[in-house]
């Protein structure tokens, strides 16, 4: 098989990984080629607006493992095909040369074992950085059971690292996954959650210690495998982040790609509006200081179809609503639907110099549509007339009521 057509196999095996975005990281350029300064992956946007893309590929889907819900699992009868570690780094540096890439996401089966496929990463690496000087954004995985010592080699030349958890329990994991073992996923965030900070405070101490996984970790969770609840799954992603100072939790809505008695049907459609949903949540639990708890509750366990999180949260508990903008802390403001961290700071700035009216709400940034049945300016109530739950629902969510997803 040539290169080109391994690259047509693996690049189309890695298209089921989501768990990459702008990285933040600034690789600077010294003398080298390629520059992660600002850059994104993977069609991500660089802070001036530009679209950035990598290479993103598998490094073999020849898998030891059997995971129901994965596509190159050991049992399936597919086109298998593996790069050498310099046939991946000349790929790379071809295409960047070209100007078709400015990075690379490295992801892969399990191979003979996790240290023989964390070694050859490894190789794949190094010839990128050291043979061509190669300075671009770099995303890989970490296998989870590699040698440690081999992650932390993988970690000092990546810009980021990410080990993909997959399933939200440890229940789910067995069923799906029964080679995998959650402690073990966990125990390699922790390696890389204790060496980046380690790193992080060599490098405040000494100017050219050397970097260590600079752009952060992540991880991903295949979403309507299992019968899991959004409320578990929004529990398991908070813990996540609590735990292993995650950059960044992806939700990717799973596409039945296998026959299996315990896995949705292969003619069901990926639940991508659930995933829409899931997504939104994450954003109120890493920026808007909302608790998985208050999101959902054993009562309201998976999220409204029809409304945004943070909106259907605010109609279950109207009791603390309306909120008078002009002497509410930020952290109340935020909880206001239609007001996010940069509009909440416009309020606060602004009313130090006079109180805040309706009409000036509307000029910093405010989606007065959402937020106008939620606060107050000035003591006047910013909508026509107060109105009741149901009602608030029916203006803001026109379609028929949302109802509980229905399971395999």
């Amino acid at each position: 098989m040539d290169t080109m057509t391994k690259l047509e196999v693996l690049a189309g095996a890695a298209k089921y990984d989501v768990s990459c975005s702008s990285s933040g990281v600034s690789r600077g350029n010294q003398g080298g080629i390629g520059n992660a300064k600002s850059f994104g992956i993977c069609h991500a946007w660089s802070s001036d607006g530009r679209c950035i893309s990598l290479l993103k590929t598998l490094l073999s889907n020849d898998c030891v493992y059997n995971c129901r819900y994965c596509i190159n699992r050991r049992s399936n009868d597919i086109r298998r095909a593996s790069f050498s570690a310099r046939e991946l780094a000349d790929l790379t540096i071809q295409f960047y040369r070209r100007n078709y890439i400015e990075g690379l996401f490295l992801s892969a089966a399990v191979e003979v074992s996790p240290d023989y496929t964390m070694e050859k990463i490894i190789q794949v690496l190094t010839l990128l950085r050291k043979k061509y000087s190669f300075q671009g954004y770099i995303h890989v995985k970490a296998i989870p059971g590699a040698d440690p010592a081999l992650i932390q080699q993988a970690g000092l030349l990546a810009d980021r690292m990410s080990v993909n958890i997959e399933q939200p329990t440890e229940q789910s994991l067995r069923r799906l996954a029964p080679q995998k073992k959650l402690t073990v996923l966990h125990s390699s965030m922790q390696q890389l959650k204790e060496q980046i900070r380690a790193h992080a405070e060599e490098s405040r101490r000494f100017r050219y210690a050397p970097r260590f996984v600079p752009a952060g970790q992540s991880t991903q969770m295949i979403v309507g495998a299992t019968s899991d609840s959004d409320l578990i799954i929004l529990q398991a992603t908070q813990s996540l982040y609590q735990r292993f100072n995650m950059k960044r939790v992806y939700f990717s809505a799973y596409v039945p790609v296998n026959e299996d008695s315990d896995l949705p049907a292969p003619a069901t459609a990926p639940p991508l509006l659930r995933e829409h949903r899931l997504y939104q949540s994450d954003w109120l639990l890493r920026f808007y200081h909302y608790k998985a708890e208050e999101i959902l509750d054993p009562v309201h366990a998976y999220l409204d179809a029809e409304l945004d999180p943070k909106t259907a949260w605010a109609i279950r508990h109207l009791d603390l609503f309306p909120v008078e903008i002009n002497r509410a802390s930020y952290e109340e403001l935020l909880r206001i639907p239609g007001i996010g961290p940069k509009s909440a700071l416009r309020i606060i700035s602004q009313r130090r110099l006079a109180a805040v009216s309706v009409e000036e709400v509307k000029k910093l940034g405010v989606v007065f549509k959402r937020a106008q049945y939620f606060m107050t300016c000035k003591g006047v109530y910013a909508g026509r007339r107060p109105l009741d739950p149901a009602t608030i629902r029916r203006i803001m969510a026109p379609g028929p009521a949302a109802v509980q997803p229905t399971l395999f």
